[in-house]
């Protein structure tokens, strides 16, 4: 398996302290996420409207991917009443634990239209490979394999 999915109780966990959490505490909102295989590749695609590309970090350490991303609060202003504000503002982070068989050193992020895609390729010695087999010509004496 490529992309190992996280465990089933932190994110329970994480949703729980973002509803019941204490008001005003920092903490890391998630991201929606799809991720499909393409050939000798994988996608991912998250969810970030509205987050400056600069803010956006993506870090590779024991082969966990960790995307985060920054979308400030807009500035208060004494001028301006808020009447509705249901857009989640913060820090967003979401970790991916990537198999053995992935290459973390060519992984590509590209940002558009509030879609953050990740193309992480397969690694070389992951991919199939054919094997070439060899036979004697007829009369000569079997081959014998490299000890």
């Amino acid at each position: 398996m490529a992309l190992v999915r996280s465990d089933p109780f932190r994110d329970l966990d994480r949703v729980v302290q973002q509803l019941w959490g204490p008001v005003g505490q920092a903490r890391p909102l998630s991201m929606p996420m799809d991720a499909h295989r393409r050939g000798d590749r994988f996608l991912v695609q998250l969810d970030l409207p509205g987050v400056d590309p600069a803010g956006i970090d993506l870090t590779v350490e024991d082969n966990v991917l960790t995307i985060r991303a920054e979308r400030p609060a807009p500035e208060p202003s004494d001028d301006v009443e808020t009447l509705v504000a249901e857009r989640l503002h913060g820090t967003f982070t979401r970790q991916l634990v990537l198999g053995e068989n992935l290459d973390t050193e060519h992984i590509e992020a590209d940002y558009r239209d509030g879609v953050l895609t990740l193309g992480i390729p397969v690694a070389e010695a992951a991919k199939p490979r054919r094997i070439p087999v060899t036979a004697p010509a007829r009369g000569d004496e079997a081959p014998r394999l490299a000890s």
